[in-house]
């Protein structure tokens, strides 16, 4: 195997196991009550764009069809994170001032 083989089956490996990362990822994001706290929109929207970018490069400059296609995803992969941690805020924010509101909270301490 040459050099050339072995770099493209790292990157078959490595972006297979990437697309499938972001399943635990969303499904984290999808679960958490909290506004999604720990995910952090400007590192996931640096990674959209990387990606986004990236497929771009591989259509108008080199058309290579297969980064575009792993980049493609990847980006979409990288906006569902960043989508759903939108929508998740949104909730939280909503509820919390709903509970606001209400003097409804699970923090409310009776003396």
């Amino acid at each position: 195997m040459y050099l050339p083989e072995i770099t493209l089956a790292l990157f078959s490996l490595f972006n297979v196991l990437r697309l499938g990362s972001y399943v635990p990822q969303i499904a984290r994001v999808a679960s958490d009550t909290e506004g999604a706290k720990a995910i952090s929109y400007s590192t996931w929207c640096v990674w959209v764009g990387a990606n986004g970018s990236t497929a771009a490069y591989a259509l108008v400059n080199i058309t290579d069809w297969s980064l575009f296609a792993v980049s493609v995803v990847n980006a979409l992969g990288c906006a569902a994170v960043v989508a759903l941690t939108m929508w998740k805020r949104h909730q939280f924010a909503r509820r919390d001032a709903r509970e606001r509101h209400t003097g409804n909270t699970a923090l409310t301490v009776v003396p």
